[in-house]
């Protein structure tokens, strides 16, 4: 079959695309941050598979497409979409088509919940593939050091299928796997009252159920389905015993059915702990050694930008990329950054006008909260995919939502970011840099680093020349 993929650059686009072509069909795709420049790497690695690109502007959509798979984050008016409907295509969305992959899974594997999928599902591609257990993993971001793009392994067309179940479409309740893992449910896309019956549809249609009992959503619905519990919280079915949350490793003790398993992994934090006793609940399900789970999540190298340190100069600044874009993300990240740091330096930029509008609230309630007396805040400006949208809210005005004591600064491009991190970052500061979407952020925060290196190259010249 031939399928067309609109918005291929996606983080959940670009692996499905990829596992498309593995399983021999032919395979095109299209996306407009190509047109415009951006997501080279993507590119390239899609054309090495045999993935033919074309441009974002509907001429690729020809009666020759037997699937025409698009995003959610492509608008139904664009010349691509119009061109589908036009020519009567069978139009597939994108998690519709994983649900697919997932459902057909010998055994097929879903993680959902609001925070933290990513990085389960990097954890599990890290065990499974260090571990030699052949399966399928589509996840929404890189392991450190592997490119950008999407988590992909391809597996077996008949073996094990792992992938994220994002509610962030509507879309929990199109799949049934064989096991599902609700992680957690927050305040995300949509408000809880909206949520609730979707991950209720996909706790539902799961075989088995895997809930994370500290969070008091996941586990309520954990006693609706009576699934298997996990996590921090006394009573739980899986006991995580915590250790230590850092500044620099998390450690644990999670008990498996009269078992201990270490976890040490070198992300700090304790939702990284938590992340990785889901992970490693799926790897066990997979028939991963509990041996082998203890030594490969001890050198797990990170997921892409999931507080991925980038650098720490001479003068001990620390500069951290991190996807964080709702309250719960946020809060992790600068917690995680607070704890073994006297001082940090966020900047966080919206990724789109509607979540900047949604997420209003939240970060004018928690930001006071969260951030201490010394800490220093700035907005960066809501990033612009391009395409329809209502441009009627601006990080300037985020940025007078916040009392006048916390000074928080405003950046109109991504080179005033670099300025006010510049005027504001002291040594042995974290500088964090946080949002979603955007491909241009790591190298916003490698050119923070870099600044910064020289910056205080430049100021110990100037002392030493001074003594």
């Amino acid at each position: 079959m031939r399928y067309h993929f609109s918005g291929v650059a996606g983080a959940g686009m670009n692996p499905l695309a990829s596992l498309v072509r593995a399983r021999g069909h032919d395979v095109q795709g299209s996306d407009r941050s190509f047109d415009q420049g951006k997501n080279r790497e993507i590119a390239a690695r899609l054309q090495g598979l045999g993935i033919q690109l074309a441009p974002h502007d509907g001429a690729a959509v020809t009666r020759a497409i037997d699937r025409f798979v698009y995003s959610a984050a492509v608008e139904a008016d664009t010349p691509e979409m119009r061109a589908a409907r036009a020519l009567g295509l069978h139009c597939v969305s994108r998690p519709q088509l994983l649900a697919e992959v997932v459902n057909a899974g010998g055994p097929g594997i879903a993680v959902s919940g609001t925070s933290g999928k990513s990085t389960i599902l990097g954890m599990v591609a890290w065990l499974l593939r260090e571990g030699g257990v052949p399966a399928t993993v589509l996840g929404g971001a890189a392991l450190v050091g592997e490119g950008t793009g999407g988590c992909f392994i391809a597996g077996p067309a008949e073996g094990p299928v792992v992938a994220e179940a994002c509610e962030s479409d509507g879309t929990l309740a199109g799949y049934r796997p064989a096991i599902g893992l609700v992680h957690n449910v927050s305040r995300d896309h949509a408000e809880l009252p909206a949520l609730r019956p979707q991950f209720a549809a996909f706790a539902e249609n799961c075989g088995r159920l895997l809930v994370n009992g500290a969070c008091p959503e996941a586990a309520a619905l954990g006693r609706r389905f009576k699934a298997s519990t996990y996590g921090v919280s006394p009573g739980v079915d899986t006991r995580l015993w915590v250790t230590s949350v850092g500044p620099r490793r998390a450690t644990g003790v999670l008990r498996v059915e009269g078992r201990s398993i270490v976890i040490d992994i070198p992300q700090p934090g304790l939702h990284n702990l938590e992340n990785a006793a889901a992970a490693a609940l799926i790897g066990l399900e997979l028939g991963v050694d509990p041996f082998k789970i203890e030594a490969l999540l001890a050198r797990f190298p990170g997921v892409a930008r999931r507080f991925e340190v980038v650098g720490t100069t001479a003068s001990g600044i620390r500069v951290v990329d991190d996807y964080a874009h709702n309250g719960e993300k946020i809060r992790a990240a600068v917690t995680t950054a607070q704890a073994s740091a006297p001082r940090v330096v966020v900047v966080f930029q919206p990724h789109g006008f509607g979540p900047a509008r949604f997420l209003r609230p939240d970060l004018k309630d928690l930001l006071p909260r969260l951030l201490r007396p010394q800490d220093r805040f700035c907005y960066a400006e809501v990033f612009y995919a391009g395409g329809t949208a209502a441009k009627d809210i601006s990080s300037h005005l985020l940025a007078g939502d916040l009392p006048e004591r916390m000074h928080c600064g405003y950046a109109r491009d991504h080179d005033a970011v670099r300025q006010w991190v510049l005027s504001e970052a002291h040594a042995g500061d974290t500088v964090l840099i946080m949002g979603a979407r955007d491909p241009d952020l790591s190298r916003l925060a490698g050119k923070v680093f870099e600044s910064l290196s020289v910056w205080a190259s430049s100021t110990r010249s100037k002392a030493q020349s001074r003594l």
